[in-house]
């Protein structure tokens, strides 16, 4: 008797013990799902703030914000000049830089003609280095700009092993996607301190959100950009300058080569101009983001979903541009 009394004694310690434990269990579970549900939420109406309710609204003057000229790199093509014209639209004059003069000339032409603002032009290669930053110094010393654009970068043509890039590649992709943004910044950022305003915009990638393997160079120096604006951004508030990381998916340019062919809904890869449309109506707004509505909803996803599918999907797409380029080649 004094055995079942034992064991009966012991069943209701473990089972009280349980209870308190499946009650603790029970209170993290709901701080978890509340916590999750509430960022959810917030993100929620961040996008519809972002993206919905500007254009309910007038458009704000950047030019009275920020200032009447603007500098662009890589503006002679793609996101870059699509992103020109749309402040041309606003009356701001223009800077362009890139390593294609006769693109240059025939973008900044069609740019002032149509929009009755000026423009000049710079031809600078920035995959030479360090030797070509003086000529521009030289050439912006005396212009008062107020909206700096890093959008110049070297992309894939085709997704490929990091093992089988070649030493160029690499530093190309170092000395364009990464030192020119810094360097640009370092000689343009000190005009806007003085003044006490500037907006400065670096164009990084969705796909720096999570380790993306056959993108392994391009996406870790998109990751660099991203910390690094978001770093300059809290540095500069205080001063008066607007920083501004910019991650767009994939968006239907012409130096995109590894996209062609690959069945993409527009609404989910957006032409240049409409993309820039979008991403200049948050300028002075949020200082992260995808720049346009449907890009927005996919970083979401990508942020919530777990790093193993974000890799097996990319891979599964990589794989599949790798054997068109082969087949083409």
């Amino acid at each position: 008797m004094a055995a079942v009394d034992s064991f009966q004694l012991l069943y209701r310690q473990i089972a009280r013990t349980c209870n308190t434990y499946i009650e603790a269990l029970a209170i993290v579970g709901a701080w978890y799902v509340t916590r999750k549900s509430i960022c959810l939420i917030c993100d929620f109406y961040n996008m519809v703030r972002l993206h919905f309710v500007p254009r309910l609204v007038s458009r704000r003057d950047l030019m009275k914000r920020f200032g009447k000229w603007a500098l662009v790199t890589g503006g002679a093509d793609g996101i870059g000049k699509a992103y020109a014209e749309e402040l041309a639209c606003q009356g701001i004059n223009l800077i362009l830089i890139s390593h294609d003069r006769s693109k240059l000339e025939a973008t900044a032409t069609a740019i002032s003609d149509m929009f009755n603002v000026e423009t000049i032009i710079i031809e600078a290669d920035f995959t030479r280095g360090r030797e070509i930053y003086q000529p521009i110094r030289e050439a912006l010393k005396d212009k008062e700009i107020g909206i700096l654009v890093n959008s110049v970068d070297v992309p894939y043509e085709h997704p490929q092993s990091f093992f089988n890039m070649s030493e160029d590649k690499l530093w190309d992709l170092i000395n364009v996607n990464i030192a020119a943004t810094n360097m640009m910044i370092h000689i343009l950022l000190p005009g806007m301190i003085e003044r006490n305003k500037g907006a400065i915009v670096n164009i990084s990638s969705g796909s720096s959100c999570k380790p993306s393997p056959q993108m392994a160079m391009y996406s870790s120096t998109k990751m660099y950009l991203d910390h690094f604006s978001r770093a300059l951004h809290f540095e500069c508030a205080p001063k008066g300058i607007f920083v501004q990381s910019l991650l767009p998916f994939h968006v239907k340019t012409n130096t995109v080569m590894y996209t062609d062919g690959f069945s993409i809904n527009s609404w989910l890869a957006p032409s240049a101009n409409v993309y820039a449309h979008h991403a200049v109506s948050t300028l002075g707004v949020s200082h992260r983001t995808s720049g346009y509505w449907m890009h927005s909803i996919q970083f979401l996803f990508a942020q919530y979903m777990p790093e193993w599918l974000w890799v097996w999907g990319v891979t599964l797409m990589n794989n599949r541009l790798c054997r068109k380029a082969a087949h083409e080649s």
